[in-house]
């Protein structure tokens, strides 16, 4: 749900990475990573349980800083090499489990949404102007969650509560989407209903970057996927050549079998 107008005269990638490291507690946790994500490209990083997907959300959001930064290293949102966390909360939303987990307390998911105005977890003293409340009423019927909004967020499901903190995202209109890990937890009918949100903020214009350890969990608005383990990114290139049953199987160390259904990949037999 995009109607943001960004100034495209520099012709900037949304984000471009080269040669970033990162180490915590003593380890390397990324390890030379390059990547360049252009304006509107829906994309999906897909690799197992500590493989550095957090992570790269982490370095993206400033919550982690590359190590020992040299002439050979980029590190740009939206080609700026110095931008503050205000800065990209308006270029980038992000919805992980650590936010869920914060907001799992009884405000309502309308107030979700628009605490996400003042980048707080609740509405204490802040004053909501009546131009908030449209656009969260948009945000609400345009993610069909108006039948729960005012509903506690500790009463609702996994896949309830997600829907209001993509809601919260979208208040600044951000032109990329980062979703860390968004389907644990959610049953089959929490899936199917996630992934039809997803679908249909892709095709309203904001752009997706899903990381995830499922193959499921990449929708068919995602042309692009990279391939991440041992905190580097090892393959990288159009869903199509990607997801093949050899990548899969050697990403995850497991005999398994790819398949392709309604845009859709599915691993079997493992």
């Amino acid at each position: 749900m995009n109607t943001r107008q960004h100034d495209t005269d520099g012709n900037f990638p949304l984000l471009e990475f080269k040669n970033i490291s990162v180490v915590k507690g003593g380890k390397k946790v990324l390890d030379s990573v390059s990547v360049t994500i252009g304006e509107g490209e829906n994309i999906a990083i897909l690799g197992p349980n500590g493989a550095g997907k957090s992570s790269f959300i982490k370095t993206v959001t400033r919550e982690y800083y590359p190590y020992a930064p040299d002439d050979g290293t980029i590190f740009r949102i939206w080609g700026h090499q110095r931008c503050d966390v205000f800065d990209i909360r308006a270029l980038l939303g992000i919805v992980s489990n650590d936010l869920q987990y914060s907001f799992n307390r009884s405000i309502s998911g309308r107030e979700v949404i628009l605490s996400g105005f003042f980048s707080s977890v609740g509405l204490f003293r802040q004053e909501v102007t009546p131009a908030m409340e449209e656009k969260t009423d948009r945000i609400i019927r345009f993610l069909d969650i108006d039948h729960i909004a005012g509903q506690p967020v500790n009463r609702m499901s996994s896949g309830e509560a997600r829907r209001f903190l993509i809601g919260r995202a979208l208040v600044h209109e951000p032109m990329a989407l980062i979703l860390d890990e968004p389907t644990n937890s959610l049953d089959l009918h929490a899936l199917h209903t996630f992934r039809q949100t997803l679908r249909k903020i892709a095709r309203s214009g904001t752009a997706i970057i899903l990381v995830t350890h499922n193959l499921h969990d990449i929708i068919p608005e995602i042309k692009r996927v990279i391939l991440m383990k041992d905190g580097a990114f090892w393959k990288d290139g159009d869903k199509n050549h990607i997801l093949t049953t050899e990548n899969i199987g050697d990403l995850f160390s497991v005999p398994l079998h790819v398949k392709e259904e309604n845009g859709y990949y599915y691993a079997t037999g493992y």
